[in-house]
């Protein structure tokens, strides 16, 4: 029995030798605690002071006040020492162990160093009592150290602890650990400090650009130091004037320098050299200067012309910390130009054009990659040699320049008459001294318009509109304005004479091959082959699927369908295989026979015609055939108030009859000679369809010429009454661009009514544009209308077939544009596509893996 007494002591003994250490650690706990609670705002208020001391608070205020300030804050800390000692208990052995022993579940270290009360004599209960001390001994097996609350929260609910810890922190951020050795001097007063000795403070602050911190040279005493070039030295000198001096060789100041005691300096670092306080406590630094270098830009490739014809012209551009600005300047390289034909004449003088270079609009601009992206195609130096500096500035600055040479890319036209347009509209461009000559090229160009020179009988009558309105102003002398206004009318014509009627897929299938074929001719380069080559695919889809809508059209009729049934069919990859070999020999150099290839092709296509019903006009094409009739005798009326104009400045000549003043039928210029159906010189005075006109009128009296333009006017009012396309957004801006045209034409009655036959041609002109861009408007108006139609029809079309042989399917019909671009060219639309792509990878909120991916795509396309 007494041995189970023993070996129950054992084990309690055991066991708190064990928990030893978790004891002592806990202890430790509870006296940081105690201490913590004790005194925090002791260190509070020590906090604060020594902020103070290091912001050099005492060196700004009075001596008086520092030395209240010091007895408040002394006696406010004996006082806090005092409450904290009274606060203090210094924790024991017994209270570590109630610690621990509260957080072990039964507190089995007080059990342990318990002893049983009754039963020492019982055997059984010295057998219980050692089994509870062995399982207590084992639940201080899971002892460990408790750590100390030292949450004050309760004790300081403003704060206050922690506005002095960051005061302290502000302190050691912007003031100096120095300022501490100057307490021990307010024993005796400021002005006594500075008697002692003098003293010193120095700043040196780079350039903002550079994001590099300013130096505080107290405490960069005596050393090296690498600063950037214009960094900016402030030094004060405090005590005796005389008793500090500077002396520095980084500012390379020559002639008159203040002198090296003032107690206040600056001044910029422009060079490597030393700079040092000489003088009691003084100081020396060798500094290096780190060189500003100047920006560098380059061309990293030759620039090229886009289909559209922009110029792309790519660059890299490097600086040392960064560029802020850059632009190209556009100069005509007038030593390089070939001086022959129009370019002949002294050029007009022209300024230099200047356009800003792309920068990185996020991202570093010490090193970036841009193209520069410009359309100069109506620019008077376009396809020029120029002269191209490239400059870039940086903060400080400096420039960095590059110089290219080359020919200005800019839209190329392959149409035979749009590039004769175009080089017309250059020489008048190059000097008003060619506008005679522009003037004759013109007439020599629309003298026989019957040998095909004008596809279409419009683009005849625009080319002589503007012929003649440049004729008049050459005879009133040629204004740079009017110039400008010609050289405009001029770009618009070509434009169309080179793209021609996108809305009519015959048509562009015909240009595109036509421009295709030119190309060969003329030796274009493999870019502009492959561009053509690929207006040429889409043409030919466009017109397949215009033949398909015509076959489903056509359908409904019996006679129609058999001929339909009867028609050529061919299979679709025939097709694609003639045009890959078409392709494959143009990059073969066999351009003899790509265009033969290319004949083939176009004779096949030719012959792939579909038969259409044959019944009545719909009111769209009745409107449409009457504004035609419409504008071609308008332009008859202005043909011959132009003749009228000319009798005025030339009584001898025979009005009318001049073999240079031709209708486009070949007629010699009667006003209705210009329909395109007589050509016989006749001009009868009357078009077909048309009513109310002076029958009998001759040409060239001013009466009947304005009896004329009044009975045009009131056509074209009545014409405007049975206008169709009402309520769409294309029929109402046709409608106004007649009733413009309307206006014009009472303009020009006016005018002639008055005899002022140059503002009566002026007021035609305006008529002739506004029924132009009504006929347009209504084009589309119409264009709209149909395709609504087919689309309502296209669940009765059934599977019929398209020209290759194709079945519709559950395709949708192959008439229908139906999952294919609509409205838009498709190159617009890719420029928008990417224009988005670039806006997007720029939104830093975006996450980094969608970002990543928009960049691969814009390095991809």
């Amino acid at each position: 029995m007494e041995w189970s007494i023993v070996a129950a002591h054992k084990t309690s003994e055991a066991a708190l030798r064990r928990l030893s250490r978790v004891i002592s650690l806990t202890r430790a706990g509870l006296f940081a605690e105690t201490i913590t609670r004790a005194f925090w705002p002791v260190w509070s208020l020590l906090f604060v002071l020594l902020a103070l001391v290091m912001a050099g608070a005492q060196d700004q205020m009075p001596l008086e006040a520092i030395w209240i300030g010091g007895v408040l804050a002394f006696a406010a800390l004996v006082v806090l020492m005092i409450r904290g000692v009274r606060q203090f208990e210094w924790p024991s052995r017994d209270m570590a162990i109630a610690r621990l022993d509260a957080t072990l579940p039964g507190r089995p270290i007080q059990a342990l160093r318990d002893a049983p009360a009754i039963g020492k004599a019982d055997t059984a209960s010295q057998v219980l009592w050692r089994a509870h001390q062995t399982r207590m001994a084992t639940r201080t097996e899971a002892a460990r150290p408790v750590h100390p609350d030292l949450r004050i929260s309760r004790l300081d609910p403003f704060g206050l602890r922690h506005i002095a810890l960051l005061f302290l922190l502000v302190a050691f951020t912007f003031g100096s650990v120095s300022n501490l050795a100057t307490v021990k001097d307010l024993g005796v007063g400021n002005g006594a400090a500075l008697a002692s000795g003098p003293t010193w403070e120095g700043w040196i602050e780079p350039p903002t650009y550079t994001g590099k911190p300013a130096l505080y040279l107290n405490d960069q005493a005596n050393g090296a130091l690498q600063l950037p070039q214009g960094s900016r030295v402030l030094l004060r000198l405090y005590g005796e004037v005389g008793a500090l001096t500077v002396a520095e060789t980084v500012s390379g100041r020559v002639g008159s320098v203040d002198s090296a005691a003032d107690p206040e300096q600056s001044f910029d670092i422009t060079q490597s050299g030393s700079l040092e306080i000489s003088g009691p406590a003084g100081a020396v630094w060798s500094i290096e200067m780190q060189t500003d270098t100047a920006p560098v830009i380059a061309a990293k490739g030759t620039p090229e012309a886009s289909g559209r014809g922009e110029m792309t012209l790519p660059f890299e551009a490097t600086d040392d910390y960064g560029i802020v600005q850059g632009s190209a300047v556009v100069r005509l390289d007038l030593a390089a130009v070939e001086r022959r034909y129009g370019l002949r004449d002294a050029p007009e003088a022209r300024p230099a054009v200047e356009v800003p270079l792309p920068l990185p609009i996020a991202g570093d601009r010490a090193a970036f990659d841009e193209v520069l992206i410009e359309d100069f195609s109506q620019h008077a130096w376009a396809h020029l040699p120029v002269v191209v500096d490239l400059s870039v500035e940086d903060d400080a600055g400096q420039i960095g320049e590059a110089t290219l040479r080359f020919d200005l890319p800019a839209r190329r036209f392959f149409d035979p008459l749009a590039a004769a347009v175009i080089e017309l509209r250059r020489d008048l461009l190059w000097s008003k001294t060619n506008g005679r000559r522009v003037a004759q090229l013109m007439r020599a160009i629309s003298h026989r318009p019957e040998d095909d020179v004008f596809r279409k009988e419009t683009d005849y009558l625009r080319f002589r509109t503007i012929l003649r309105r440049l004729e008049l102003n050459l005879d009133h002398g040629l204004s740079g304005e009017k110039r400008d206004e010609f050289a405009a009318a001029l770009w618009a014509l070509a434009l169309d004479l080179e793209d021609g009627d996108l809305g009519s897929a015959a048509e562009r299938l015909r240009q595109a091959q036509e421009r295709l074929s030119e190309a060969m001719k003329n030796g274009a380069s493999d870019e502009d082959i492959a561009r053509l080559m690929q207006e040429l695919r889409e043409a030919t889809e466009d017109y397949m699927r215009e033949l398909a809508r015509r076959n489903q059209q056509d359908g409904e009729d019996g006679e129609n369908q058999q001929s339909a049934e009867n028609s050529m069919q061919m299979d679709q990859n025939d097709l694609q295989r003639m045009m890959d070999r078409i392709q494959e020999l143009m990059e073969q150099g066999r351009m003899a026979e790509a265009q033969q290839a290319l004949e083939e092709l176009q004779r096949l296509m030719e012959n792939m015609r579909v038969t259409q019903g044959e019944g009545q006009q719909s009111p769209g094409e009745q409107a449409m055939e009457g504004l035609a009739d419409t504008l071609r005798e308008q332009q008859g009326l202005s043909d011959e108030a132009f003749r009228e104009l000319q009798e005025q400045f030339n009584p001898g000549a025979q009005s009318g009859q001049s073999q240079e003043n031709e209708g486009y039928s070949g007629g010699e210029g009667r006003g209705q000679a210009h329909d395109g159906t007589g050509g016989e010189g006749q001009g009868d005075g009357e078009s077909e369809g048309q009513t109310g006109q002076s029958d009998g009128d001759q040409p060239g009296q001013s009466q009947a010429l304005e009896d004329r333009q009044q009975d045009l006017r009131q056509e074209l009012n009545r014409q405007l009454g049975n206008l169709p396309g009402q309520g769409t957004p294309e029929g109402d801006t046709a409608r106004r661009a007649l009733g413009d045209a309307e206006e014009a034409m009472e303009g020009a009655e006016q005018a002639l009514r008055e005899d002022d036959l140059a503002t009566a041609i002026d007021r035609q002109a305006e008529a002739m544009d506004a029924l132009r861009e009504g006929m347009r408007n209504l084009s589309e108006a119409m264009a709209q209308q149909q395709q609504q139609g087919q689309e309502g029809s296209a669940e009765a079309q059934g599977n019929a077939q398209d020209p290759l042989g194709r079945s519709q399917g559950n395709r949708g019909p192959a008439g229908t544009e139906e999952g294919l671009l609509q409205g838009e060219d498709v190159y617009r639309q890719a420029r928008r596509l990417l224009d988005e792509i670039r806006r997007r990878s720029g939104e830093a909120e975006r996450p980094e893996a969608e970002r990543n991916y928009l960049e691969r795509l814009l390095e991809r396309f």
